[in-house]
């Protein structure tokens, strides 16, 4: 899925770059993408679908629960889905949250922390950890049994990886193509893939000046500076070749796997960032996607 592929999603996305939309034209035309241009024949089977409320740090989140086919007890997943803490929902993500439940055969609790910038850092970061901890203690009323995983892409495998640095017990993690370092280091896949692809530096800086204030040192920020790893839950990183936020995904998978921690970095050469909302429109992005996701089921499984 190289530039031309990506220069079509920009174009199917919106005539006007996301760096220069508000945060509310930002997650219409998001939608305009991912919900409005959804084949409904596409849509991933599960056994059932629930909205519901988990506890955030402040209140009441949205959240959807989906159920594999099948008798219990089953792993519980919970989900936070990407878009630069500005954008995306439960909707963008349905498809994705119902492709992990059907390959885990897991109870997913996708959960809709609250976005920037009205919600600026650390709220959203801060409501992942306090819906982990109340899933966490309650996971008889969702999957039943002990495993109890974490995922997200983009942003969501940004919190996601803060979730595990704060909440013990947890089993696996799924870092799907995630943000782990801010604006902090080197990272040479920022400038070899920063234009042209579905996630430009524009798009990434516009994330972090809505996200607001910050200490490019804190991990809640940017996991990849935390003093140490030791003792997480295995992971499986997914990072795409076209990707900027690609090095700093390896870099963190690195630094998991100095820490003691068991991980299966898995690159897919010829992909995208956001590829995993894509398998509508390309084999190799589904193939990629369940392949992923089928690493983390092999995981959270044992």
């Amino acid at each position: 899925m190289p530039r031309n592929s990506a220069q079509h999603t920009r174009n199917v996305r919106s005539g006007t770059p996301m760096a220069e939309q508000t945060p509310e034209e930002g997650r219409l035309a998001f939608r305009r993408l991912t919900v409005d241009l959804r084949n409904p024949e596409l849509v991933v089977e599960v056994g059932a679908v629930a909205d519901t409320v988990v506890p955030g740090a402040a209140g009441d989140l949205a959240a959807r629960v989906y159920r594999p086919e099948g008798e219990g007890p089953f792993p519980t997943v919970i989900f936070f889905h990407g878009g630069g803490f500005v954008i995306g929902d439960l909707d963008t993500h349905d498809n994705l949250a119902r492709t992990l439940c059907r390959r885990t055969t897991s109870v997913v609790v996708s959960v809709a922390y609250r976005l920037a910038p009205e919600f600026p850092f650390p709220h959203g970061a801060d409501d992942c950890v306090a819906a982990t901890r109340w899933i966490q203690a309650h996971r008889e009323e969702y999957g039943g049994d002990a495993r109890l995983g974490v995922a997200g892409d983009s942003a969501g495998g940004n919190l996601a990886a803060v979730v595990t640095q704060q909440v013990p017990g947890l089993s696996a993690q799924l870092l799907i193509y995630p943000a782990t370092d801010g604006e902090n280091g080197d990272h040479e896949s920022r400038e070899e893939n920063g234009s042209g692809y579905f996630l430009d530096l524009p798009t990434m800086e516009w994330f972090l000046h809505h996200y607001g204030p910050q200490d490019p040192q804190d991990p809640r920020l940017a996991p990849l500076q935390a003093r140490s790893l030791e003792g997480l839950p295995p992971a499986v990183v997914v990072t795409a070749e076209f990707d900027p936020l690609r090095d700093e995904g390896e870099a963190y998978a690195a630094a998991l796997e100095e820490a003691g921690v068991p991980v299966v970095l898995r690159r897919y050469d010829g992909m995208i960032h956001g590829f995993m909302d894509m398998s509508a429109y390309s084999t190799a992005a589904l193939t990629a996607t369940q392949d992923a996701i089928d690493l983390f089921a092999g995981i959270l499984n044992r």
